[in-house]
């Protein structure tokens, strides 16, 4: 069984409705057992990330960062980092933010930089960026073209019933998938 756990905060619902878009993704491979953990609620959920083969981030761009509720998550995993807990699993991370841009890869640089001092092996998205051309659309899987990780974007004036658009959604199935995925690869070698 690969186990992987999302870890994530959401301020709007917006990044929550990524994280279980994740999490559903990466539900549906066989062979794949899934955590999803605010981390609001996260002291009840340690174990759980430090026995995962893959942890994915996620949490909302807050003025060019990650928000202040995960980076204290980020903080409380000091003594992890102390002890190597987390080193050669693997790790993704995705973001949203109210802009198409919205300074989202500062976040998703910020969660590289993490995993990297927890000795972790970063996956990014895999996924061609779509949108790039005259026959693209907003409907294209990546329409924001990210590799490092998940970007979606969601209007400021729309709440997360509406947003992010069906192919954020999408594509973060799609990146689910490819971190499970990727988890049982490495662990067959």
């Amino acid at each position: 069984m690969t186990k992987v756990a999302v870890v994530y905060h959401s301020g709007y619902g917006h990044t929550q409705k990524v994280a279980e878009a994740v999490a559903r993704g990466a539900k549906s491979v066989d062979g794949a057992s899934v955590t999803l953990v605010s981390v609001a609620d996260i002291e009840n959920h340690w174990a759980e990330l430090d026995a995962a083969d893959a942890i994915i981030f996620g949490a909302p761009t807050y003025m060019a960062s990650a928000s202040g509720k995960f980076k204290e998550f980020m903080d409380a995993t000091s003594g992890r980092w102390m002890n190597q807990t987390w080193k050669d699993k693997l790790a993704a991370g995705f973001t949203n933010s109210g802009s198409m841009s919205g300074d989202k890869l500062t976040t998703l640089v910020q969660f590289v930089t993490f995993a990297a001092q927890h000795g972790m092996l970063w996956v990014g998205t895999g996924i061609m960026p779509g949108n790039n051309h005259s026959g693209g659309s907003n409907e294209d899987l990546n329409r924001l073209g990210s590799a490092l990780g998940l970007m979606t974007q969601s209007n400021v004036d729309q709440g997360p019933d509406v947003a992010p658009p069906a192919s954020d959604i999408k594509t973060a199935e799609a990146f689910g998938v490819r971190v499970v995925k990727t988890a049982q690869r490495v662990a067959k070698v």
